[in-house]
């Protein structure tokens, strides 16, 4: 698996709406508005042509399924990338081990390709452990409603063996649903 990958941008640091690619359509559209005043710490999008199914869900124990998505990530960059819709090209770090419901929704963490503040980084430790935090705090409180119990959790973190791991599996989950395009 290379440690580069492409990655389709749907939100930005600076948005307190959620978007989402529609599947039907191809376009992006409002999911919903963040419930919280917490903002997004990093890019957010997805890997293209990656689905979280059966082989996602065997590689994350206590889950039900795959959260039947493409596989999520996080993208930081040093310098402000205002535009969603856009792809870019990540070196992957690592990653979140997420549950939210039941489902597995792992969390890849990459920075930007060429990035001259982050870009030498290889492994998720190469990043300042507040970082992290804040990625984890935001991922286990984004989807928080006052008068319900959490049902996000954020169950740990993995390095680059680990996130390839995922998105192998998130690879071979997508050509076994959509087959393999040209």
């Amino acid at each position: 698996m290379p440690q580069i990958v492409n990655a389709y941008i749907e939100i930005t640091p600076f948005d307190l709406m959620k978007y989402e690619v529609d599947k039907a359509s191809g376009y992006l559209r409002v999911d919903r508005p963040q419930r919280t005043s917490s903002q997004p710490p990093a890019l957010y999008g997805f890997i293209p042509r990656t689905y979280c199914g059966e082989r996602v869900r065997r590689l994350a124990p206590g889950c039900a399924r795959g959260d039947g998505d493409p596989l999520d990530i996080c993208v930081i960059s040093e310098r402000p990338i205002n535009h969603s819709e856009v792809l870019l090209s990540a070196r992957v770090l690592g990653g979140l081990k997420i549950v939210d419901r039941g489902e597995a929704d792992d969390k890849i963490i990459a920075v930007l390709e060429g990035d001259y503040v982050w870009g030498e980084a290889q492994e998720l430790s190469d990043l300042p452990g507040a970082l992290l935090e804040r990625i984890e705090h935001y991922f286990s409180t984004y989807k928080l409603v006052p008068t319900e119990p959490p049902k996000i959790n954020v169950t740990g973190r993995y390095g680059f063996q680990g996130a390839a791991a995922v998105i192998g599996a998130a690879i071979e989950d997508y050509t076994e649903m959509f087959g393999d395009l040209p």
